[in-house]
């Protein structure tokens, strides 16, 4: 079964990888959390992404977008390719 990368936006800036982990894990198996934060501050930028089995993850964006997380309802969606642009080591964006 292939993995698929979900974009996690609008974060409550104190949520913690376990945190959106538990959450996610509701839908299936989670392979990785990885949260974005400011390379120079290392405060938090309020988004992330969450990589899961195809299956799941269909089942977490129909689950967990516009669903209220830590104050917040959450975006969530399928994460692209970047084909340009957003500096170093950016591979993957949001859904526009």
């Amino acid at each position: 079964m292939s993995n698929k990368r979900l974009y996690v936006g609008n974060l409550p800036f104190d949520a913690t990888t376990d945190g959106v982990r538990t959450a996610f894990e509701a839908f299936g198996t989670v392979h990785d959390v990885s949260l974005v934060s400011d390379r120079d501050t290392g405060r938090a930028k309020g988004f992330g992404f969450v990589e899961m089995d195809s299956q799941s993850a269909g089942a977490a964006i129909e689950g967990l977008n516009n669903k209220d997380f830590g104050g917040r309802d959450l975006n969530v969606n399928e994460a692209r390719e970047r084909t340009s642009g957003g500096g170093r080591n950016r591979r993957y964006s949001r859904e526009s």
